[in-house]
């Protein structure tokens, strides 16, 4: 209760000054406000989790764009040359990691490549990683991306939105009638379960989000179901959940088990997040996508905040998605390849 009340009033205060999202991001600090001065452990349940995942899927379902998609094809080259780059920045930042006697060339690697954080920290140790150092400098990596985005989004690109929850006129949850509240119920419902049904049957990586994702995007191109919206407050359960998963993580006793490299992570991370926005700017410049797309579709990591942020501040959800999305694909076919690449050379390990 204290973690929920905490939430309301930091989203009650970031929402007062404009933020995107700040359910969302109110709940990763009322997750990490407990997780830093609390002995006792919370977590959230792994079904309310996969809840929250799929209702920011649908969310994001809901305002996928044909055209955007048709876009994104036209501007693959610029988009795969942004990708290879930020996976070099990533795999560079994780070398220079390695660099200290305590960590492995593969630990390295892995701590600090841009994407995928649950599925890289999954399978951190068969790679021979250290799934400790993996696990947290992945997480860390996170939650600096996730506090400098409304930051840089607000500040930077003063987007229109920021109330918590999309501006698209298909998808505001505002709803004007008990009808149109009904339809969208509806659709959150139908699109969820057999989204969640899905993933369950056919388990790929972050398909928790995009089996949902897909099934509300055919129910709102067809319009088989009516309206296709999600109501604010089905949104803001999403963002709950996501963010205080993530805040949640960030334990004393985790951080303290990396303390020791802590300063030279965090400069490494800020490194990393500079660098990819610049890539932005370089995927702005070669392509017709607005400089918010652009930066949101080349943030590293924190694909679900980067897509609630998108949908919330005005920016192409449907070519952010589609950036992140390939992205990931890359690194999770790439990572058994650098596994057997960078163990051969591994020098003294935290193992």
């Amino acid at each position: 209760m204290l973690v929920l009340v905490f939430t309301a009033a930091v989203s009650l205060g970031l929402g007062a000054l404009g933020l995107p999202s700040p359910v969302l991001f109110g709940a990763l600090v009322g997750g990490m406000a407990h997780a830093l001065t609390s002995p006792t452990e919370l977590g959230v349940p792994p079904a309310a989790f996969r809840i929250g995942q799929g209702v920011i899927g649908v969310t994001i379902g809901a305002m996928v764009s044909v055209a955007a998609l048709q876009q994104a094809g036209r501007d693959l080259l610029p988009i795969a040359l942004v990708t290879l780059g930020t996976l070099a920045l990533s795999l560079g930042a994780g070398r220079l990691l390695a660099l200290r006697r305590d960590v492995s060339p593969v630990t390295g690697a892995f701590a600090l490549i841009a994407g995928g954080a649950s599925g890289i920290v999954a399978v951190a140790r068969d790679l021979g990683a250290d799934e400790r150092v993996v696990t947290v400098v992945q997480y860390l990596r996170v939650l600096v991306v996730l506090l400098a985005m409304p930051l840089v989004t607000s500040v930077v690109f003063a987007p229109a939105g920021g109330a918590g929850g999309p501006r698209d006129a298909g998808v505001t949850g505002a709803a004007g009638s008990d009808g149109a509240l009904a339809a969208e119920t509806g659709f959150v419902l139908v699109s969820l379960v057999l989204g969640l049904a899905l993933a369950r049957a056919l388990p790929v990586p972050t398909g928790v989000l995009l089996w949902p994702m897909l099934v509300a995007a055919v129910l709102a191109a067809t319009g088989w179901l009516g309206a296709a919206g999600v109501p604010v407050v089905v949104q803001w359960v999403g963002y709950l959940l996501i963010g205080v998963q993530v805040g949640l993580r960030f334990t004393r006793e985790s951080l303290r088990s990396i303390a020791r490299m802590l300063p030279v992570v965090l400069v490494l991370i800020a490194g990393l997040v500079v660098s990819t926005a610049a890539m932005g700017v370089v995927l702005a410049r070669a392509t017709e996508v607005d400089g918010l797309t652009a930066y949101l579709a080349t943030t590293p990591g924190g694909l679900f905040a980067v897509l609630a942020t998108a949908a919330d501040s005005g920016a192409d959800v449907t070519y952010v998605l589609a950036v992140q999305v390939l992205r990931l694909v890359v690194i999770l076919l790439l990572t058994p390849l650098l596994a057997r690449w960078l163990r051969p050379d591994a020098g003294p390990s935290s193992r």
